[in-house]
């Protein structure tokens, strides 16, 4: 089997082989080439083990990865594709054995130091064993991945073997707090401070969930007659980034699409030729969280069941290294419902339980770990689909996370639908840590998707409460819906060219209830009523030339800190003491923030004289108003796990968490963006070489490379980048051969007729 490795002008890796498995296998092998450091950084995420070089900032998510059982659930879910779904079984596998071609040689000796894997006495269950299958065949014995990556030698740090359950392990590790289940600890504090009425005050999309914007625009309403469908994924900012440009041809299928690093196929945005899906996150609560009661035994630890039985639950221990530190020994208990993520027998670790209480102990119950199954059969018959019927079956195979997924085809089928595995139970699990040893709080099966239809020939998503509503608990504001529907209604007849512009559109209709505020002061100081009167004349614009929208965020941000220092939230001021990666969904600065507009236009808040409030974050910012504009403090803050040898001067940006543009900052604490857009796209059913796609940085995540940071530009101005589809408009850049073997060559006639599209 042959594989060629093309390039456009941006260097977005266009594929093409002899079959499927050759494919995916090529994919792995470009991705290595492309972001050998991000795959090893997710590796080592997803097995607990990134403090072994990225030290001790590290420790925190190692502890929760070892916990919560991430490589280990990955095992179980490859046991489980294999038995089910064999064919994809081997797709994966040739995806991890590219992987580790284009990282290095997969049989090079590894030492303890330089690929640390978790150290665990044996597991109890049978899932936990490795599953069954070839390992990757052996494959050159240079490493042109991570010898292009300078991260490697900084940290010293020397590649491993991606195992065939390594995808499933980093898709697991990047989505596991994707539904924001720690959020049901926040909810639990402020019914335990405020009452239960205080859920729906603070029920917004919080600091550490995701969201998107998508539309699907019918062929009645497009200049062509075809639909198209348009968005943008919002994430945290990631260098490199969290989603790949990328191309996958073959006989069988021709796929143009935006994937994730480390995860073969394209799950979430594709484009065939004659049909197109994209997704936004449901907002849907499929993970659960229950406080147990534990005891050790001579035999063990045992927890109390809902029967009133003390059951056995597994435990073991194991050894996460640090760099530059003692390693640290996390020990692993899972009970019935699952595994404990939060305390233990003797509660928490820094922490003090309540006088007659039981000690804090809280266990996680996620789908893939009760079922094995996290939707891996539904990436080939994705790429394989045809029509919207197709991708519809596909995604009844879908588990997690749960998307709002929108879909159109050449035909005129469309499709509007969640996707995704959501439990039927009790409504207490959906608000709050319930007590697993009272009856009532089991899981009985699975909920039905829920589908939607288009209204006057549009669709509009944007984590809003549509089709997933009975699922979900916090939702964002329609802010984002409303304006992109607005827009959208604006004229009959749509073309692709024309959407980009709806992503950039910055008007920020929730700033509406802080200005209400302002418009109903008197009294001021006359710096504060020339501020009101600045405010009042503002366009509602997060321009990042604004001054306008500078004075807002500064008054907005003052007024966060006002109310977070009232004693009506004082309790809620002093978070438990948990675990520090659950803490951002704990923290009161934040939650008030992003629900400041509830707060504001609330009938009651708790005896807090709201207009006092605002008159003194008014009568603040006179006093020492910003000197410049938006831009000049919302600047893109993206993560890095190593920051870089000389640091980027990072843009200024437009746009605010509730804007279509929604780069989020948090307001109160800093306007920095560490979140936004991780892709944009316009997906055209007329004419697929008329579609667009941007990401924040490049297509490639090597520091030194012309494409690591080429498409920021574009990025920023709101431009996207052509999707060529012409082999003959991209750069052949390799042919790889049989296995492991490659060499530049232009003689490859026959798989260019088979794969010409």
């Amino acid at each position: 089997m042959t594989g060629e490795i093309f390039r456009d002008a941006w260097g977005i890796p266009h594929l093409r082989a002899g079959d499927a498995t050759e494919l995916a296998r090529l994919q792995g092998r470009v991705t290595a080439l492309d972001r050998a450091w991000q795959l090893e950084t997710e590796r080592h995420r997803a097995q607990g083990t990134s403090a072994s070089f990225l030290g001790p900032e590290a420790l925190p998510w190692d502890r929760f990865a070892r916990r919560v059982r991430l490589a280990d659930t990955a095992r179980r879910c490859l046991a489980e594709l294999d038995r089910r779904d064999p064919e994809t079984g081997q797709w994966l596998r040739a995806y991890v054995e590219g992987v580790n071609e284009g990282l290095v040689a997969p049989d090079a000796p590894l030492s303890p130091a330089s690929d640390p894997s978790p150290v665990s006495s044996p597991s109890p269950s049978p899932e936990s064993s490795p599953s069954p299958g070839p390992s990757p065949s052996p494959g050159p014995t240079t490493a042109p991945g991570c010898a292009a990556a300078p991260e490697f030698a900084r940290v010293a740090l020397t590649p491993g073997r991606w195992e065939p359950w390594t995808p499933l392990a980093v898709w697991l590790s990047t989505h596991i707090l994707f539904a924001g289940f720690p959020a049901k600890l926040w909810r639990e504090r402020v019914v335990e401070c405020l009452g239960r009425d205080a859920v729906g005050l603070f029920a917004a999309d919080g600091p550490g969930t995701s969201g998107s914007n998508g539309w699907l625009v019918a062929g009645e309403r497009t200049v062509t007659g075809q639909a198209v469908i348009a968005g943008d994924p919002h994430r945290f900012i990631e260098d490199p980034g969290v989603y790949q440009q990328i191309r996958l041809s073959c006989p069988e299928f021709d796929v143009v699409g935006i994937a994730v690093p480390g995860v073969p196929g394209i799950a979430h945005f594709g484009h065939t030729g004659s049909v197109a899906w994209a997704i936004t996150n449901a907002m849907a609560d499929y993970q659960d969280l229950y406080r147990e009661q534990l005891r050790r035994t001579g035999a063990g630890v045992e927890a109390l069941g809902p029967d009133g039985v003390w059951h056995r639950a597994a435990r073991h221990t194991e050894t996460v290294e640090v760099a530059g530190e003692d390693p640290v020994e996390v020990e692993v208990i899972e009970t019935d419902r699952g595994p404990v993520i939060i305390g233990g027998p003797e509660g928490l670790e820094d922490g003090v339980s309540e006088p007659g209480a039981p000690p804090v102990a809280v266990a996680l119950r996620y789908p893939p770990r009760v079922t094995g199954d996290l939707g891996f059969g539904a990436l080939l018959p994705l790429l394989r689909a045809r029509r919207v019927a197709d991708v519809d079956r596909a995604l009844d195979l879908w588990a997690e996370p749960v998307n709002v997924v929108q879909a159109a085809d050449t035909e005129g089928g469309t499709l509007h639908r969640v996707a995704g595995r959501v439990p039927v139970r009790a409504e207490a699990n959906r608000i709050r840590p319930v007590p697993a040893w009272e009856p009532g709080h089991d899981w009985q099966g699975w909920h039905e998707s829920p589908r939607a239809g288009l209204t006057d020939g549009i669709a509009v998503m944007a984590n809003q409460r549509g089709p997933a509503a009975p699922l979900g608990v916090e939702f964002a504001a329609p802010h984002r819906a409303d304006r992109i529907a607005a827009l959208l209604a604006r004229r009959e007849r749509w073309s692709a060219a024309e959407m980009p512009a709806l992503h950039t559109d910055t008007h920020l209709a929730s700033a509406a209830a802080l200005l209400d505020h302002v418009a109903a002061l008197d009294g001021l100081t006359g710096p504060a009523a020339g501020l009101r009167g600045r405010l009042l004349g503002w366009d509602r614009r997060m321009d990042a030339d604004s001054t306008g929208a500078a004075l807002h965020a500064a008054v907005r941000g003052a007024l966060v800190r006002q109310l977070a220092r009232h004693p009506a939230f004082a309790r809620l001021a002093t978070p438990p003491a948990y675990p520090e990666v659950f803490q951002p969904w704990l923290a009161l600065l934040p939650r008030i923030g992003y629900a400041l507009e509830h707060l504001l236009t609330a009938k009651e808040l708790y005896g807090i004289d709201r207009p006092a409030a605002v008159r003194a974050a008014l009568e603040e910012v006179a006093a020492r108003p910003p000197a410049g504009t938006w831009g000049d403090t919302h600047r893109l803050a993206p993560w890095r796990a190593l920051p870089p040898m000389t640091p980027y001067d990072e843009p200024a940006l437009s746009g605010d968490h509730d804007c279509v543009l929604c780069t989020s900052s948090v307001p109160g604490f800093t306007d920095l963006a560490a979140r936004g857009p991780a892709a944009r796209y316009v997906w055209d059913l007329a004419r697929r070489e008329d579609s667009r796609w941007v990401v924040p940085f490049g297509a490639s995540g090597v520091p030194d490379s012309p494409h690591h940071r080429d498409q920021l530009p574009l990025w920023l101005a709101g431009d996207l980048v052509p999707v060529v589809t012409d082999w003959d408009g991209l750069r052949r850049e390799d042919v790889v051969r049989d296995r492991g073997t490659h060499e530049e060559t232009d003689e490859l006639e026959e798989l260019q007729e088979e794969t010409d599209v």
